[in-house]
């Protein structure tokens, strides 16, 4: 007996409004990914970090705050926008 079901479970796949979600979401997910390779170059470079590694982490964390607060903006009634 297999404890892995071979049965897809009803109401599995995302709603069209769930994906709708996730593309509103999409600028923060991607500003989000910036931030975190920005942070690994940062890591990886260490001490020998330039100035402009510098630069692409706070532009990066910049990108962050603009799209949550556009995110805010157009949602007013999410739970980030307070």
């Amino acid at each position: 007996m297999s404890i892995i079901s071979l049965f897809e479970p009803y109401g599995e796949e995302p709603t069209p409004a769930d994906l709708a979600a996730i593309e509103a979401e999409w600028p923060q997910i991607a500003a989000d990914l910036d931030v975190l390779d920005a942070e690994i170059a940062e890591l990886i470079s260490g001490p020998y970090m330039s100035e402009i590694d510098r630069r692409r982490v706070r532009r990066a964390e910049r990108r962050v705050l603009d799209s949550r607060r556009e995110l805010a903006d157009n949602n007013p009634k999410s739970e980030d926008a307070a």
